[in-house]
């Protein structure tokens, strides 16, 4: 797929749009077709989500981390 570029007022025109659907995401798939509006969700890091909330030191983050892997292994046995 080759992306278009289109100018802010087309854009904005889109997004006001899309809210009125409560679709809030910045990137959204549209087929005409079908008819259809699939949000794409961001793919963020676990790293970018702790540097952005800004509320961990990144010992502790990793101290989370670590206890969320052992969580998985003991739901998983």
């Amino acid at each position: 797929m080759i992306p278009k570029k289109i100018d802010f007022q087309t854009a904005s025109a889109i997004k006001l749009m899309l809210q009125k659907l409560n679709i809030n995401n910045a990137r959204v798939l549209i087929d005409l077709d079908k008819q259809t509006v699939e949000a794409q969700d961001d793919d963020y890091s676990v790293d970018d989500l702790l540097e952005a909330a800004g509320m961990l030191s990144p010992e502790r983050g990793k101290e989370l981390l670590d206890e969320v892997k052992r969580s998985r292994e003991d739901w998983d046995s």
